[in-house]
């Protein structure tokens, strides 16, 4: 027999249901459904079937419980326990108001009218009720007293075909019509695509508390904060320049990317004129914004425009200067750029400056890790701030980078997903990603929840975007999240997306590869999938990279697809 619900659980005050309920599933056909506690509204008022019978070729009943030694005087019903009586609503009524209210909303579902016979009851499972008791509107045959409640199921089908409303019997497939309705069934099956998003949006509270140290650190004017990838650095810079901008200040909000910087500039555009930025995006825009002439190669963003930025600097009017200073993956500046912006600001010595960085993700080391220097280095003056928590990551995904994130490192999320290890030569790698692409929608994550990141050529897609120089069509599409996204790691450092299929199809340069490794095995939330050859992974990774992918699943999409 099929149940609604299969497991019915049943307070103190139902016990009276339980044993009707019992009494009804052991003497009821098999073919027969028994629903506990059906809820129907019909416009404003609320009703509720304490058992309700669907037996197919014979009809419905709906059953009203009512426990205790239940009693009549004048036409008016009381329910008695070993303290008190009370009056209550005739259970008769209650009975035909509900099945009359559940016959109502099933002809609205279901677009057609109902002719099967119906039956109203009322169960009195601890009273006796005398053979021949009648009263107006009440045949006997409705109710089922505590004789009765002992084998059912025939009562019940007696009171359907003789007192039950309607002409036909119950039809096999209009139950199945009605009892799809009544179980209100909603796919429960584990789609990881939405059980990730609770993952997440832990990891998006655990950020929101690191707050606590731009409280704890308000009254000093010049900050570096160091933390690994998933510490909420982005989070922090984005935050205090907001703080800052209340307070009335000019601020710059700084990094070096285009695709960082569309993103900070989408989370400032909703904000009140007066709590924004003066400036938000890449540094080199600002310079641009503020007159200097432009310029090509690495040289002249290396050292001509932040000389050419220094001498407009000194020229400038107080109202135009910065009062303080934010920058986001702060290690990617280069050293003579943050002597050219602090020129900006109305105290270059003193003034407030805030740089949220890594030195473990120094993927460009176009400086010979100037920048990164803490002890000679531009940032060497500031006072340090260590952030040890991984929040944006899953467990799974955080020890798979720990072994580049530092001995502080903590991973705080939940424990997450397997990574997924394709192990396929170099060559194959980009093809084989995807694939995986296509293995992870058919799956049910949404392809605006994917992104696929190589680490030396660009996917196709990404190329075509590049070739027809189309890179701030590129960002609005990243930051429109409107389908999956084809990067590469260098680009990506500061954002992040659900799941990322890490294509590892060669290295440009080895000896930056451990960095850019470490960045693409960061940017996921829920899932990682890595894609590439294992010796290549272990030459640019080490031996801990090898030991903690040898503890990931290992996964071939085709076989998914097949």
């Amino acid at each position: 027999m099929r149940c609604v619900p299969e497991e019915p659980e049943f307070g103190e005050g139902q016990l009276a249901e339980k044993a009707v309920w019992t009494a009804l599933k052991d003497s009821l056909p098999d073919d027969c459904i028994l629903a506990h506690s059906v809820h129907i509204r019909d416009g404003r008022s609320e009703y509720e079937i304490d058992l309700l019978v669907l037996w197919p070729n014979v009809g419905m009943a709906a059953i009203e419980v009512k426990g205790g030694q239940v009693s009549i005087d004048n036409g008016q019903w009381y329910q008695s326990d070993r303290n008190t009586k009370r009056k209550i609503k005739s259970p008769v009524a209650q009975s035909q108001g509900s099945l009359h209210a559940l016959k109502k909303w099933l002809e609205d579902q279901l677009g057609s009218p109902i002719s099967s016979r119906c039956a109203y009851l009322v169960s009195l499972p601890y009273t006796a009720v005398p053979a021949g008791w009648t009263m107006a509107g009440c045949a006997r045959t409705l109710i089922l007293d505590q004789t009765d409640n002992k084998s059912p199921a025939d009562l019940v089908r007696h009171a359907i075909e003789t007192e039950g409303g309607g002409a036909a019997p119950l039809a096999p497939a209009f139950l199945e019509r009605i009892i799809h309705k009544l179980g209100g069934n909603l796919d429960t099956a584990v789609v990881p695509s939405t059980t990730s998003q609770e993952d997440e949006a832990a990891q998006d509270h655990l950020t929101e508390r690191q707050s606590v140290l731009l409280q704890a650190t308000r009254s000093l004017p010049r900050i570096r904060f160091t933390g690994g990838a998933g510490s909420g650095k982005t989070w922090l810079a984005v935050e205090k320049a907001r703080m800052l901008s209340k307070e009335g200040k000019r601020v710059g909000l700084f990094c070096y990317n285009k695709g960082l910087g569309q993103y900070l500039q989408d989370r400032v555009e909703t904000w009140r004129r007066q709590a924004k930025p003066v400036f938000t995006g890449e540094f080199h825009e600002y310079v641009r914004g503020l007159g200097v002439p432009d310029g090509s190669g690495q040289d002249y963003f290396d050292v001509e425009m932040p000389r050419l930025l220094k001498e407009l600097a000194a020229g400038m009017a107080p109202h135009e200067r910065l009062d303080a200073v934010v920058v986001d993956e702060a290690q990617d500046f280069a050293p003579l750029w943050w002597d050219a912006l602090l020129a900006c600001t109305t105290d270059p010595a003193a003034g407030e400056v805030y740089a949220f960085m890594d030195d473990r993700q120094d993927v460009y080391q176009r400086w010979g890790g100037a920048t990164a220097d803490l002890t000679n280095g531009p940032m060497a003056t500031l006072v340090p701030i260590h952030i040890d928590d991984n929040l944006r990551n899953t467990v799974k995904i955080a020890e798979t980078f720990k072994p580049f994130a530092g001995e502080y490192f903590k991973p705080r999320g939940s424990t997450g997903l397997p990574v997924r290890f394709v192990d396929c030569p170099t060559e194959d790698a980009l093809e084989v990603a995807g694939d995986c692409v296509e293995a992870l929608i058919d799956e049910g994550w949404a392809n605006n929840q994917i992104a696929l990141l190589t680490t030396k050529d660009r996917h196709p897609i990404h190329l075509d975007y590049f070739e027809r120089g189309a890179t701030e069509e590129y960002w609005r599409d990243f930051h429109a999240n409107e389908g999956e996204f084809y990067g590469h790691v260098l680009g990506f450092k500061g954002l992040e997306r659900s799941v990322v299929v890490l294509c590892v199809n060669g290295f440009k340069d080895m000896g930056r590869a451990r960095e850019q490794l470490y960045v693409g095995l960061s940017r996921a939330r829920s899932l990682l999938v890595v894609v590439g050859d294992s010796g290549l992974l272990e030459e640019a990774g080490g031996r801990e990279l090898k030991l903690a992918l040898s503890r990931s699943q290992a996964w071939n999409p085709m076989l998914e697809d097949g």
